[in-house]
This record gives structure tokens, C-alpha cells and sequence, in this order.
């Protein structure tokens, strides 16, 4: 399995927060251990690191939510018959991040993590919707996670 990467940061705030936005060799570390779990070869993925206006503005636009998130997932969907191993794109916002980390008591990293994790999996078509689903997609968070020495990130 091998992820590669397309690192945007546009981020150009707070320097605390700017400086917890995790390395293109820590996302790809991340997105190989959910390529691995999932039994898949190399994978392109884009994750864009933003603030919380363009966080929002995404968030209203494509789920009608008028409010920042810390990830958003959009799956790449190719034209019928043609090949291509880019899964989709992955918008962070490193202000809600860094806030949830905060109010959960974790470390950013791990929060970081998580959400890298939970947003390749939106991207391979696993959904928390319904319960069983959620169930489904947090057991493989947890498992990944646990693989990278991260503990349960909903046991906090």
C-alpha cells in the first residue's frame, strides 16, 4: 500500500495552530495504515488544511450545515471506464481540530489522527448514518488507531 498525497495548507492563522497541522510523512503514515487495514494499494488522496470560514462555507454549500466542521470528505467519482486510484479529497479545518482536541483532553496529534482516518474512511464509502454503520466504521477507527499506538479516541 502506498498513499500519496496531495498536502495543501492554506491555513494563516493562530501560530499555535498552524504549528499543530501534522507533516505530509504523518498523514501518509496515516492514510497507509487505513490502505493496509483495508487491503488496498496505492491510493491518492488531497487533504487541505483550512480555517474556519472556508470550513463553513463548504460545510453550508455541499451538506447545508451553516457552520465550520473538522473534516469533510469528497469522494472522487471517475467516469465510467476510467481507471484512476485517487479516492477524493479531505478538507481539515486546524482550528476546529485543535479546539475539539482541547475540549476532549487529547493530543492534537492523535485528534489529527483520527479525523485523517475517519475522513479516508467517508472517502472509501463508509458512513456512520445509522447506528449499525457507525458501529461499522468506528470499530475500524478503533482498530487503525490502536495499530498506530492511538488510543480509543470514544472512550475519552
Amino acid at each position: 500500500m502506498t498513499a500519496i498525497i496531495d498536502y495543501q495548507n492554506v491555513y494563516e492563522g493562530e501560530e499555535e495552530i498552524a504549528n499543530a497541522i501534522p507533516s505530509a510523512d504523518n498523514l501518509t503514515l496515516w492514510a497507509n495504515a487505513v490502505l493496509s487495514a483495508e487491503g488496498l494499494r496505492e491510493q491518492e488522496v488531497t487533504i487541505r488544511f483550512t480555517d474556519e470560514a472556508e470550513s463553513q462555507q463548504l460545510n453550508s454549500d455541499y451538506r447545508q450545515k451553516d457552520k465550520p466542521t473538522n473534516v469533510l470528505s469528497f469522494p472522487f467519482e471517475a467516469p465510467p471506464g476510467v481507471e484512476m486510484n485517487l479516492l477524493g479529497d479531505l478538507i481539515i479545518c486546524a482550528p476546529v481540530i485543535s479546539r475539539e482536541a482541547n475540549e476532549q483532553e487529547k493530543a492534537v496529534e492523535h485528534h489529527y489522527a483520527h479525523m485523517t482516518i475517519h475522513g479516508i474512511l467517508h472517502l472509501l464509502g463508509y458512513d456512520h448514518i445509522t447506528d449499525e454503520d457507525a458501529q461499522v466504521m468506528e470499530s475500524k477507527e478503533i482498530a487503525i488507531l490502536s495499530a498506530l499506538g492511538i488510543a480509543n479516541p470514544y472512550e475519552i
